[in-house]
């Protein structure tokens, strides 16, 4: 909370001596009679309190409407006058000291009863059966618990002031417990009071550093009603949201009160954060707020570490036209499809960029291009031009930029490579890939772990074991060790140097230094080398583990939410390890085992190649078998 948020509120003091606050309604002791009274009840003199400035006609009428509406002040409207004086005059401490002699908890029963029966006659448009107080000595003491809190917020006592700013929300709850009615008391004070309140009572309880107490505030502010206007209401959404994004502190689940029968219910931080910024986007689309572009870009973050991008790909198709420009909005779409595992969707939107009519030079959109169609055999002519364009749009200005379209051009010359029709057409696309991998990492000075990964993979590729080793073990150190795929390829790069026990130890180090969630590759590596060993039985074994960890992943898929990309990585992982599992069983003539992992293969995906492939091969080694047998009888 700043001086900034306490000017919009009206509360500010631009100086210790001024008299009225920036709200030009604001209400104010009424005579320096009623001053020197007051002095008197909080137990000071008349001489220290008054007298010394001039007093403005509107605290007279202020007073007068008090006094004829009540007959006269009590004690706590009197300290309530008194402390807003001092409060003006800049004298915090003595505000404070009138403050506290007020009894709120005396008068609070006579304001819940008032403000009850001003909602209740304002319902039935009665004018009968007055309450014990008028909503003008109401709002006088809501304004003095208010200023309090703005006081002990200035004094840096945030807690008391926090807590001082509940008082007044918890009385209002307590007498209307289904929140404020429409236009009530529009004409006075009160209204404005509760909707400072509510929106000035989490930034208090955040900068006391009670977070789970400031959630709570942030939704009781929001789930109430309070009759906050349109553009406050959206402003604390967003704040909450940014909260809950990066505060770092688990918020409790909301209490069963405020949950309807059928709705929603967020289940952590970032779930309730995305639920407010959606909500914030279709106000936008209603037209009922103001664009802020900074809602987009939470709302990205949130969805993105949830691994929901098709749904944030799905909120941005949704913007209205104009808020993002064009060639931003494909490329935003791209990524999410992208990130999603859609890479053909993503492609497509790319050459939207690429095209004539919009930026055929788009460097990022050519990178990107290049880095989808490298991934592809049948895209890698496509992904060679991409890359030749964006090195030709970059004339040598950035050396970084350069590096990644040559690392994304061996790419995709590698794997234009594997389907080249001649083999001196091949020979010239891998010569090529080399080459220019090692201009990049030239460039970059042999500081990019993803070149130097492809190199290895390329030499290893092309058979140059010993140069795809050293890049690897490279690799791996820039690393610091951790990295899964760089252990998996130096394993093969073993395992194809026919070093077998090395390549299973590099596994088994690997495993011990990896979660059992992340193991199902390194365990699939390490079965593989065990059967080029002959070791079949403790293949089996291990394959057993590696289902075992799909199982538990399976079985545990609440916990977090999944991207598409990594649901077919996990299917992926799970086909192909039902299959190999079938294949030892038919070499080691274990025709029911096998048949039950061709089962669970077809259950897992029907229609799938391997698993007619495993299919014929138990019944060709079956055969075989029986004619084996016949043919010695």
């Amino acid at each position: 909370m700043n001086k900034r948020w306490m000017k919009g509120c009206g509360f500010d003091r631009s100086s210790p001596k001024e008299e009225t606050m920036q709200c030009g309604e604001r209400m104010v002791p009424s005579s320096d009679s009623l001053a020197d009274k007051d002095c008197s009840i909080g137990g000071g003199s008349s001489q220290n309190c008054g007298g010394e400035q001039k007093i403005d006609m509107s605290n007279i009428e202020e007073a007068e409407y008090s006094l004829r509406e009540g007959g006269c002040l009590n004690h706590e409207e009197a300290r309530a006058l008194l402390g807003r004086l001092e409060y003006q005059r800049g004298n915090l401490e003595a505000a404070l000291r009138v403050f506290d002699g007020i009894d709120i908890s005396a008068v609070a029963p006579k304001i819940k009863i008032s403000i009850s029966k001003k909602a209740a006659r304002r319902k039935s448009h009665s004018h009968w059966d007055s309450p014990p107080m008028s909503i003008h000595a109401v709002s006088l003491l809501f304004e003095a618990m208010f200023l309090k809190s703005i006081a002990l917020h200035d004094l840096g006592r945030f807690k008391e002031a926090a807590q001082s700013c509940s008082t007044i929300l918890d009385i209002v709850e307590s007498a209307l417990p289904e929140g404020l009615p429409e236009r009530f008391d529009i004409n006075c004070k009160l209204q404005e009071i509760l909707c400072k309140a509510a929106e000035f009572l989490p930034e208090l309880w955040k900068m006391a550093g009670f977070y789970q107490e400031a959630i709570l505030a942030y939704r009781r502010a929001l789930l109430n009603n309070w009759n906050l206007e349109a553009e406050t209401i959206a402003k604390m959404q967003k704040e909450f949201a940014i909260f809950l994004l990066y505060s770092g502190c688990d918020a409790c689940p909301p209490n069963l009160r405020s949950q309807m029968n059928g709705s929603f219910t967020p289940r952590n931080n970032v779930e309730e954060a995305i639920l407010l910024l959606m909500i914030l986007l279709r106000k936008f689309a209603l037209k009922r707020i103001k664009w802020d572009p900074s809602i987009i870009d939470h709302l990205t973050f949130a969805l993105s570490i949830s691994g929901q991008l098709r749904a944030l790909a799905s909120q941005v198709e949704e913007l209205l036209p104009g808020v993002m420009e064009r060639k931003e909005h494909y490329y935003t779409l791209a990524l999410c499809y992208l990130g999603d595992g859609d890479d053909l969707t993503a492609l497509n939107l790319l050459k939207k960029i690429l095209s004539a009519s919009e930026d055929p030079n788009c460097l990022k959109a050519l990178l990107l291009a290049a880095k989808v169609c490298g991934e592809y055999d049948a895209f890698a002519e496509e992904g060679v031009s991409f890359s030749r364009r964006a090195l030709s749009n970059l004339h040598g200005v950035c050396g970084q930029m350069e590096s990644v379209a040559n690392c994304l051009l061996g790419i995709s010359l590698s794997s234009e490579s594997r389907i080249s029709v001649s083999d001196l057409e091949k020979d010239s696309r891998q010569r090529e890939a080399l080459e220019v991998l090692e201009k990049a990492e030239e460039v970059m000075q042999g500081k990019d772990s993803k070149t130097i990964y492809n190199l290895s993979l390329e030499n290893a590729e092309q058979r140059k074991l010993e140069a795809a080793l050293r890049y690897a073990k490279r690799f791996l150190k820039m690393e610091a060790q951790s990295s899964i795929k760089g252990w998996i390829l130096l394993a093969r790069i073993l395992s194809a140097q026919k070093k077998f026990i090395d390549a299973e130890t590099i596994v088994n180090a690997a495993l011990d230094e990896t979660v059992k969630w992340n193991q199902g590759e390194l365990l699939r590596t390490k079965a593989k080398i065990q059967i080029a060993q002959g070791k079949l039985k403790n293949a089996i074994e291990t394959y057993k583990d590696l289902l075992a960890v799909l199982q538990l992943k399976r079985k545990s898929s609440n916990i977090g939410i999944k991207s598409s990309k990594e649901e077919k990585e996990e299917r992926s992982l799970e086909i192909g390890t039902w299959y190999d599992l079938a294949n030892v069983y038919i070499s080691t003539l274990q025709w029911k085992d096998a048949e039950d992992c061709i089962t669970k293969l077809k259950a897992v995906c029907p229609y799938v190649a391997s698993a007619w492939h495993a299919t014929v091969s138990m019944f060709q080694g079956s055969c075989m078998k029986q004619r084996a047998s016949t043919k010695k009888l």
